[in-house]
């Protein structure tokens, strides 16, 4: 109980709705599942609040085994006291408890160690009690063994009070105190390092206070500092930290020997073990704080980019446009299947203009082609112009599509497993043409690090960074929900309650007993037991079904419901589908019954209204200034369209049709103050912006979207 309250305290949620997502998560319930389809249980929690749920609840739960590890290790040294037992049993901070367990922590041979081996304990206590004393004539006694003089014995004895202060709870925490409010991080240029770091410039003398500093501005210094191109500091005043110590451990005045022995170990220990021990502390904090911030906005921006409008089950050309090497076409059919791939020369150094043309021209009458998808990449803007210049017998639409990840895809096993026999221009140009019909059906076979759409994902905490991409494409998956007839196995592994086992399966029964008919029929996949069905049915879609609700939202354990409510209007399931009238005429505080409340209620009929709804935007069409094509086209105040490529928390990144992606600062987002960018801007967001600089030499453009 004690850790549901403290989840309760921490994130404003009432301990009953905590206790109730964690039993549900706990009997194997995916977070979609819990946020879609058990509502009333956790009082209609969403997926942020349940995903934060479970974060905290396996912060703690690591927590407890972390205490077991301590209570244990103490016990083996007969140290453990029932009130040291209770205190680590009700510490629920991670830092206090490694500060209550320091004393007793097994060690390796300090300098304090060595000491005591040397029999200068009790000299230490002596000198700790800061009685006035002759030091050295108190040493004497101790010269013996290994200890050649009273010096030794004196600076052996201040090894271990040294040792004692950094050990000290209170001590550590007033250092931390101050380290939270007043710590400064600095970064210095390691010499002869200027050339080589030149990108981390503005790091090479640079100070800021650690509380104010930005994520990205602390991932960039640590990276500069990993590369070896600058030197990381953090650090409070340390006249003020030794001014503290000195008020918690000197007792007498400043003629005493003692006390002058104590102020030189706490100088010691506070440079030697405490600062170094902080230190290291905020500096993993604050990287932990940064990785979070970066993981927030890749997730933000992995979210909008797998929700991009898709232009559906048509026919594609996909061109993966390239100069000498020339453009790779394939054909597509409305369901992605490759029919047909060639490639063209139309632009320098062969200028076969007039032949790739009229292959164009014969391959959307041939394949009866219904939109034309570009990479983005090299030679995009031209393939385009001389794309859209063509004469064709229908409407065909022309798309850019981002190719980020596209070669990764191209190389990779998934790839080779549905590509066999194709090479890699092949099958990048598949995935472009692909991401163009469903970007989220394709960009699921790349690993989202690939995609292009991070900030600094490379430098942040790898685990926890995949393991927040993988909740996003699951819930951005099973959101849109998935055609289990058309879906690949890569797709399907996301949908909540499969897995890749289950997935596999799924695709090799559909191919030994064709489409299934209805959602009934997925219980006969192997290892499709009554818990997977019942976390994976209600995202999975199937067109043309004989119970329309098979095509839906709706969960099979919710069919009965809809059945009733067909009987009691004296109609089909399906003319309750079809008929507003007739749903309008429901008076649901009928079907209200221990677990089914409202929530599921209006759930079903949101669905009814639009069975099997896309959640997605439609698909927009996009052209760029045709009078911009490099950097030097550029000039200041000049208003271009743009469209939206990344976006980080100090601003977003707009193409503006030439190879170097604009900046527009979070300061030029708007005309009023911005504190994060995702407030103004999504991503792939066609957007007007102003041109307020161009450097030429480091290939930089600032944008503005102030009007």
């Amino acid at each position: 109980m004690a850790i549901i309250n403290l989840i309760s305290s921490a994130l404003n949620i009432k301990a009953s709705q905590i206790e109730k997502t964690i039993e549900l998560l706990d009997s194997g319930a995916t977070i979609p599942f819990i946020s879609r389809y058990r509502k009333e249980v956790t009082g209609g929690l969403d997926e942020v609040q349940i995903t934060a749920i479970k974060e905290h609840n396996d912060k703690y739960n690591e927590l407890i085994k972390r205490k077991e590890t301590i209570l244990k290790s103490i016990d083996e040294q007969e140290k453990l006291t029932p009130e040291l037992k209770e205190r680590i049993e009700n510490c629920w901070v991670s830092s206090e408890l490694e500060d209550i367990y320091l004393p007793y922590k097994p060690k390796r041979q300090t300098r304090a160690e060595i000491a005591r081996k040397k029999g200068l304990e009790p000299l230490a206590k002596l000198i700790m009690a800061q009685h006035p004393m002759d030091v050295e004539g108190k040493a004497q006694p101790f010269v013996k063994g290994d200890v050649k003089d009273t010096k030794e014995a004196i600076a052996g004895a201040q090894d271990i009070i040294a040792e004692w202060i950094n050990e000290d709870e209170y001590a550590r925490n007033t250092i931390r105190n101050l380290f939270q409010r007043d710590a400064i991080i600095t970064s210095k240029v390691v010499k002869g390092k200027e050339e080589e770091g030149d990108k981390y410039r503005d790091y090479f003398e640079y100070s800021e206070k650690l509380s104010k500093a930005s994520s990205h501005r602390i991932l960039a210094i640590r990276r500069g500092e990993a590369e070896g191109i600058l030197r990381v500091s953090i650090s409070p005043d340390e006249d003020m930290a030794l001014e503290r110590l000195d008020k918690r451990f000197l007792k007498g005045d400043n003629d005493n020997q003692a006390t002058e022995c104590v102020a030189d170990a706490i100088e010691d220990s506070y440079k030697r073990l405490l600062k170094p021990s902080i230190e290291t502390e905020f500096a993993n904090l604050s990287k932990e704080k940064a990785d979070e911030e970066a993981i927030r906005v890749f997730i933000e921006n992995l979210r909008q980019l797998l929700l991009s409008p898709p232009l559906g089950e048509k026919r594609v050309l996909g061109i993966d446009p390239g100069y000498r090497t020339g453009c790779k076409l394939v054909c597509l059919d409305a369901e992605g299947n490759l029919l047909h791939n060639e490639t063209i020369y139309p632009h320098p150094p062969q200028n076969e203009t007039s032949k790739a043309g009229s292959k164009i021209v014969k391959l959307v009458s041939t394949y009866n082609i219904d939109a034309i998808a570009i990479g983005n990449g090299t030679a995009s803007r031209e393939t385009e112009r001389f794309i859209t210049n063509l004469r064709y017998e229908k409407e065909v639409k022309v798309f850019v599509v981002s190719e980020n990840g596209a070669s990764i895809y191209s190389a990779s096993k998934v790839a080779r497993e549905e590509f066999p026999n194709y090479d890699v221009t092949v099958r990048g140009a598949v995935s472009i043409g692909r991401r163009l019909m469903d970007p989220l059906a394709e960009l699921v076979k790349i690993d989202p690090k690939s995609i292009g759409v991070g900030q600094y994902q490379h430098d942040v905490d790898q685990t926890k960074l995949k393991k927040s991409l993988d909740l996003t494409v699951e819930s951005c998956v099973n959101l849109v929900g998935v055609n289990v007839n058309t879906a690949s196995k890569h797709l399907l592994t996301y949908v909540s309650g499969l897995g890749p086992t289950l997935a596999q399966n799924i695709v090799d029964y559909r191919a030994e007993h064709g489409a299934f008919k209805s959602r009934k029929e997925l219980k006969k996949v192997a290892r499709m037991g009554e818990k997977a069905f019942e976390q994976c049915a209600g995202f999975l879609r199937i067109a043309g079904a004989d119970n329309p609700l098979d095509n839906s939202a709706v969960h099979p354990e919710s069919y009965h419901i809809v059945e009733q409510m067909a009987k009691d209007l004296k109609c089909t399931v399906k003319d309750l589908i079809e008929n507003k009238e007739l749903k309008k005429s429901l008076e649901l505080d009928k079907y209200v019954t221990k677990t089914t409340g409202m929530p599921t209620l209006n759930d079903i009929m949101e669905e009814l209204d639009k069975p099997g709804r896309d959640p997605r935007k439609a698909i927009k069409m996009f052209e760029f200034d045709p009078s911009i094509r490099t950097i030097d086209d550029l000039r200041e105040g000049m208003v271009l369209p743009g469209i939206v490529t990344n976006i980080t928390n100090f601003g977003c990144f707009v193409d503006v049709g030439i190879k170097e992606n604009g900046l527009v600062h979070i300061s030029e987002l708007a005309d009023r103050f911005v504190s994060d960018p995702t407030e103004v801007v999504s991503l792939h967001q066609h957007v007007e912006v102003k041109v307020l600089s161009v450097d030429l030499g480091r290939k930089r453009v600032q944008l503005s979207m102030k009007s």
